[in-house]
């Protein structure tokens, strides 16, 4: 029998980079004692990842969750969002404190993104726009997207949040749609502690959310918005060039331990994973697996591996539109597929420096479960 590891394995560990590296950064913010408000690692910060994404213009906030709702209120809507409950908590709240209102459509049962085939019986005279989740990682069908959203006159605004320096045919995702939000968050494949961007390709965006996200100040007299204090400090750009730097190889790591997993998981009866996408470069952020009929449910091995000291997650579980927050105002059988594969998935521990003997000790743990 399996022991108990002494030490536990969390789903996710954040990358850091050698200490040395980032205290080196933090002598020029004492020495110009500018901690704040759009310094010097700001602006090199920015110009580094527009060129690193393949973006023309990018914009920086102090998280990921401010930059979606302050790029949204940018856009001056109004009316109806489609978009999916196959998703975290802030991609509806963005919407909702925006004073517009989610209409949710099933997701795909094949990557577990919006099923762009649902998208047009959704849009009504209220529809202003689509805003789809690029989901663990898998990119959403943007081509199809993008013809229903120009065929409607619909603004389309990705949460990509999952796919930091990820690529489809060569072009950086962030190059879809309207606007992408891009988190930072310490638990993802890239971070600069906390910190996200807005990917955008309309000009008249950049001085709107600049002031956004600066209260809605232009200049010292003037403020034309009502406006949140959304910047990103010196010592979270800091943070950010010095992972920049090392991402590749964070990756490639991730990559390795991602096709352990399949090695050992592929082909097994109930077990379901993602299949990939020749098209995509993709950056290893989770390892999503599905448990549809299998011998254990996912439950069972959720409980089974936490027993070891393994923690994985139910990730997305559940979907947004069972929160407590907005009983009444949606139907999870309205999705069925999002509903079903919320109950079924588990994100499996994967991050850089995450030992092959333990990706190897976790599926042990699921196919002895399901003995």
């Amino acid at each position: 029998m399996m022991e108990k590891l002494d030490a536990p394995v969390l789903v996710t560990r954040s990358s850091l980079p050698p200490l040395e590296e980032y205290v080196d950064m933090l002598k020029p913010i004492w020495d110009s004692a500018w901690l704040t408000n759009m310094g010097v690692y700001h602006e090199e910060f920015k110009e580094q990842l527009k060129r690193y994404l393949k973006l023309p213009s990018l914009e920086l906030f102090v998280n990921g969750h401010m930059a979606l709702e302050l790029a949204i209120q940018a856009m001056e809507l109004k009316g109806e969002v489609i978009t999916t409950p196959f998703t975290f908590a802030s991609t509806t709240h963005a919407i909702v404190r925006n004073g517009l209102t989610p209409v949710f459509c099933d997701i795909n049962d094949r990557d577990y993104t919006i099923d762009a085939d649902l998208i047009e019986s959704l849009i009504t005279e209220k529809t202003c726009a689509i805003a789809p989740v690029h989901v663990y990682g898998n990119v959403c069908d943007v081509e199809k997207i993008q013809k229903i959203a120009d065929r409607h006159h619909l603004k389309v605004i990705y949460d990509a949040a999952h796919t930091f320096g990820e690529e489809l045919d060569g072009r950086g995702v962030g190059q879809w749609g309207d606007v992408s939000m891009f988190s930072f968050h310490a638990t993802k494949v890239f971070h600069s502690i906390e910190g996200g961007a807005v990917a955008f390709k309309e000009k008249t965006l950049k001085r709107r959310l600049y002031q956004l996200k600066n209260f809605g100040i232009m200049d010292s007299e003037t403020v034309e918005y009502v406006g949140a204090n959304g910047k990103m400090n010196e010592f979270q750009a800091a943070m950010g060039l010095c992972n920049l730097r090392h991402v590749d190889e964070a990756i490639a790591k991730r990559k390795k331990l991602a096709m352990r997993y399949r090695s050992r998981l592929e082909g097994i009866r109930g077990i379901r994973l993602c299949s990939e996408d020749p098209r995509v470069k993709y950056n290893y952020a989770y390892m999503p697996v599905v448990f549809d009929g299998y011998k254990a449910g996912r439950d069972e091995i959720f409980q089974a591996l936490k027993e070891k000291n393994i923690h994985t997650r139910k990730y997305f579980y559940p979907c947004v539109n069972s929160y407590e927050c907005y009983k009444g105002d949606f139907r999870p059988e309205d999705t069925p597929v999002a509903d079903r594969i919320s109950k079924q998935v588990l994100t499996l521990p994967l991050y850089e420096d995450l030992p092959a003997e333990i990706v190897d000790m976790v599926c042990d743990i699921i196919e002895e479960t399901g003995c």
